[in-house]
């Protein structure tokens, strides 16, 4: 890979240029939205994560999914595993992009941090979920 290149204009790579254009466009209500999951979720090991298909949305991907193709995938995930277990969620988001046999790592470090995005955001959850996957619909092209 060459850094600072444009991605290829290929439907191969091209989702994932949206999808990082996605949550440049979306980076606050993205992290407010990480950090009131993980506040449901309580302090279990799940991460967010995005799937393209059938149309963009939201899941909630267990550790043990993700250890599970970890493992079909001869540990070719296992640098995602271990930034997911050690980000910290105070001040940084991880989120799982999940296309059709392509996974995509989503990692940033809001400013301000998750808790005080979610403290500005001025909705639920549900909503705001809404919200984000109808921007994602709008933005996020995904061959079926």
């Amino acid at each position: 890979m060459i850094f600072g290149s444009p991605l290829p204009k290929d439907e191969a790579n091209q989702w994932r240029h949206q999808l990082n254009q996605f949550v440049k466009e979306n980076e606050r209500d993205l992290a407010a939205l990480a950090w009131g999951l993980l506040q449901e979720w309580g302090n279990s090991q799940e991460a967010l994560g995005i799937d393209l298909n059938p149309k963009p949305h939201f899941v909630c991907c267990t550790r043990e999914s993700l250890e599970e193709l970890n493992q079909k995938l001869e540990s070719k995930i296992q640098e995602v595993l271990g930034i997911l277990d050690k980000y910290n969620r105070d001040e940084e988001v991880a989120i799982v992009g999940i296309g059709k046999g392509q996974i995509k790592l989503i990692y940033f470090k809001p400013d301000p941090t998750p808790p005080l995005c979610f403290e500005a955001v001025e909705t639920d959850l549900d909503s705001l979920i809404q919200k984000l996957e109808k921007r994602m619909e709008e933005m996020i092209s995904y061959p079926v």
